[in-house]
């Protein structure tokens, strides 16, 4: 067996949230892409990126490492779980006014092919359905960067109203 390990850095996720629910869901994503925030600590465990984020769709990079492959010699179904909630909830985080936030409810995968190394960089794309008063529905694709469909998901957030931080805490939903 020859042992590896990986280093990961982050930002406190506690400074987020106040942070972000002064200004609407797609400024919040562009400043990330921007450098301008932090990405989420899942984001740098998973190395998923984001790349673009316009009204209703948001596109993410992520490179399959071997950090992330089961016992089958492929990648875990949770990397590609993982980086489809993201991009659809981020999706929906783009149609959101300051304040508010959009926790999953229901999350449903579909895979279509392994994902491996040797398929490079792979991306998320996230688009709106349709956003309601207090839900917002999304669709997500994960594909290689030659648009080979690699899963599909959909998915159902719940539109909440963030409590605003008190005495520079963070804030709760």
């Amino acid at each position: 067996m020859t042992e590896r390990s990986r280093t990961i850095t982050w930002d406190d996720p506690l400074t987020m949230p106040g942070r972000a629910a002064a200004a609407p869901g797609l400024d919040v994503l562009r400043r990330v892409i921007a450098g301008e925030l932090p990405s989420t600590p899942m984001a740098r465990l998973m190395g998923i990126h984001l790349t673009a984020a316009d009204p209703g769709r948001v596109v993410f990079q992520a490179e399959p490492g071997e950090y992330v492959y089961n016992f089958s010699g492929a990648v875990h179904g949770g990397f590609a779980a993982t980086l489809l909630d993201s991009a659809m909830a981020c999706a929906i985080y783009t149609t959101l006014d300051a304040g508010e936030n959009c926790p999953t409810l229901e999350l449903k995968v579909n895979y279509v092919k392994a994902i491996t190394r040797e398929l490079g960089p792979v991306v998320g794309i996230g688009t709106v359905l349709h956003r309601g008063r207090t839900t917002g529905l999304a669709e997500g694709r994960v594909e290689t960067q030659h648009g080979v469909l690699l899963a599909h998901a959909t998915t159902t957030c719940l539109i909440v109203r963030v409590a605003q931080p008190r005495h520079g805490g963070t804030s709760d939903v």
